[in-house]
């Protein structure tokens, strides 16, 4: 057993100018102290819904009594005054119940009478001057990546900042500091989460948040989008949603954010985005969405319990204590469909395709934040601005505080998770779990509240649908290159065969197939379209001729679970049915510990 322990108030707090900002940044920073927790066993979460008759509720602050100090004195990225909103579409009784901030965040694209929101060009020139900022500052370094580009030919850009000796991923991993990876603008109409990083980009460069570099590295990527964004489309430019495709990796821009996730290994991952809050919701409940911010972590199967643990008890609990302390109002991120006549809402998918679930497979603390924003243009967007903010600088906060169980939990679960190989049963398919659960909406026309009862598949609780043994590994055909470099791309070790062997292993035998489409549960705007193979298959325990130049991928490794995920084939989001494998003949279970001459890919 190994004990985690922290300060009860975070030094990077001491000699900071209390301003404008500070009055979002305060709340975050001063409300993630707790008692010791003990790993293993972990504190036991009372509120935590068990079973489906149990939905999730809304957790109370941690703590409370937090002051927050205000000073006339705001940082360069904020000015005060902010101006009356225009209330369309809302009605004025609507509009009221979201009040604008007491200061205006003061980005390019968020500039008195700017009708549209920062450039492309705009965010380089932003992120360059953080990087020339911080060429001045002793200790830190920066350094604005090229990561890759869009389907366009538009650059994706990150800017790593640190207190390393260089910005390299060796130089961070030095540090023996937790990475965070924040992520913006996924979807190409959701504009307040690149905003919003660009404001946590400059305020961590030359504000009240670079003294969290003493304990945390950060990279920011504030459009992954750019396509989609000079459009303002939700998709890529070939029409595909960029946060179902962390698996497969068909797209550019998924596989950019992929190799920076392999190559820097962060610890923590957030992905800020918006959703839509009036249109099915309106039509099917006669309601307008209330709440500021939807936020959820990694929600699919096979996740170590501890990593579910830390996820709530050191993220989730602070951070809706610091929207709360901003007077902003959150729920679990939910979602439904498109068809009129299906009033059924989920808590996202437990499909591992999305950053969200991907980056969990990862066992990095993997979180979803989304304000409310979609489809509202510029309505109300110095408030969805500044619940990103509050919600980044809660996790940002919680990150530096925890670094040290931080540095001790991930190597433990990356430990935990290659040790199962070869034993125990391991989920290959699930499903939310069926409920009801009471909702807060607004009136229409009042602004009011309006309580509605929704049938409700809670993520929190998941249904098994398919389950197996644990394999060893995976044997693959040298004809599998494309699957292989996806592999590969996500930092999953694979093996090539040096010399002819056999192994034993179960082989899959298609029983049934039909055609369809990569579905998404429940999402309403998706632009998915992936042709999806439905295969059901049997297992054939037998003898497995593996040739020099076919490939074998262990589970004794810390992405196993990512690897099952990609590899059995009956599942919608795997390999096979997705066609980066070419047959069912093409992959195989290893049943036991093999003998093989092999050597790892470079």
């Amino acid at each position: 057993m190994f004990l985690f322990s922290f300060p009860s108030r975070p030094s990077y707090l001491s000699g900071c100018k209390p301003s404008a900002l500070a009055t979002a940044l305060a709340a975050s920073m001063l409300l993630g102290a707790c008692s010791s927790v003990p790993l293993p066993p972990w504190v036991t979460l009372p509120s935590r819904p068990a079973t489906a008759t149990n939905p999730p509720v809304a957790f109370p602050p941690a703590e409370s009594g937090v002051t927050v100090q205000t000073s006339p004195i705001a940082p360069p990225s904020v000015i005060a005054n902010a101006p009356t909103e225009t209330p369309a579409p809302y009605n004025a009784s609507v509009a009221a119940r979201f009040p604008a901030p007491s200061i205006v965040y003061s980005t390019p694209g968020l500039q008195p009478n700017r009708t549209t929101f920062t450039t492309d060009e705009e965010i380089h020139s932003w992120l360059r001057d953080q990087e020339t900022a911080l060429s001045r500052s002793a200790g830190i370094k920066a350094a604005l990546l090229t990561i890759g580009t869009s389907q366009q030919g538009q650059p994706l850009e990150a800017l790593v900042l640190t207190r390393g000796t260089g910005t390299d991923p060796a130089a961070l991993k030095a540090t023996s500091r937790p990475t965070v990876l924040l992520v913006g603008q996924q979807h190409g109409d959701e504009p307040a989460g690149s905003e919003a990083l660009l404001v946590i980009a400059r305020e961590l460069a030359q504000g009240l948040l670079q003294p969290m570099l003493e304990r945390i590295n950060v990279i920011i990527v504030p459009r992954a989008n750019p396509d989609g964004s000079r459009k303002g489309e939700h998709g890529t430019a070939n029409g595909l949603d960029l946060n179902h495709d962390h698996l497969l990796l068909n797209i550019p821009e998924a596989q950019a954010l992929a190799q920076l996730a392999r190559d820097y290994k962060p610890m923590v991952v957030l992905d800020a985005h918006e959703y839509n809050p009036v249109a099915q919701y309106q039509e099917k409940f006669g309601a307008l969405q209330k709440y500021d911010a939807l936020f959820q972590y990694a929600t699919t199967a096979n996740l170590p319990e501890f990593l579910t643990k830390a996820d709530e008890e050191w993220y989730r609990r602070p951070l809706l204590a610091a929207l709360k302390g901003q007077g902003l109002s959150t729920e679990w991120y939910y979602t439904t469909s498109a068809d009129p006549a299906d009033k059924k809402i989920a808590m996202g998918s437990a499909l591992p395709t999305t950053s969200r679930n991907v980056n969990g497979l990862k066992n990095s603390i993997s979180l979803l934040v989304e304000t409310r924003g979609t489809g509202l243009g510029r309505l109300h967007i110095q408030r969805r601005v500044h619940t990103h903010v509050t919600a980044i600088t809660s996790v940002l906060g919680s990150t530096s505080q925890r670094a040290s169980e931080l540095g001790q939990l991930i190597p433990y679960l990356d430990k935990e998770v290659s040790s199962l190989a070869c034993k125990e049963q391991a989920v290959v398919e699930a499903v939310n779990t069926p409920a009801q659960y009471d909702l807060q909406m607004l009136d229409p026309v009042t602004g009011a509240d309006k309580l509605v009862t929704v049938d409700w598949d809670s993520a929190l609780a998941l249904r098994t649908l398919k389950s197996r043994v644990r394999p060893c590994g995976y044997w693959l055909a040298a004809s599998s290159k494309t699957a292989v470099g996806r592999l590969r791309r996500h930092g999953i070790e694979v093996l090539q065969v040096l010399e002819q062997g056999s192994l034993l292993g179960d082989l899959y035998r298609e029983t049934s197939r039909s055609s369809g489409s990569q579905q998404q549960p429940l999402k309403s705007d998706a632009t998915d379209g992936f042709p999806a193979i439905k295969a059901e298959v049997a297992l054939t325990r037998g003898v497995i001729d593996a040739p020099a130049g076919s490939y074998y991928v262990p589970l004794n490794q810390p992405l196993a679970n990512l690897a099952m995920a990609a590899l059995e084939p009956d599942t919608q989001s795997s390999y096979f049915a997705n066609r980066l494998l070419d047959n069912l003949a093409s992959v195989a279970r290893v049943m036991s510990a093999p003998s093989l001459k092999t050597e790892e890919l470079p």
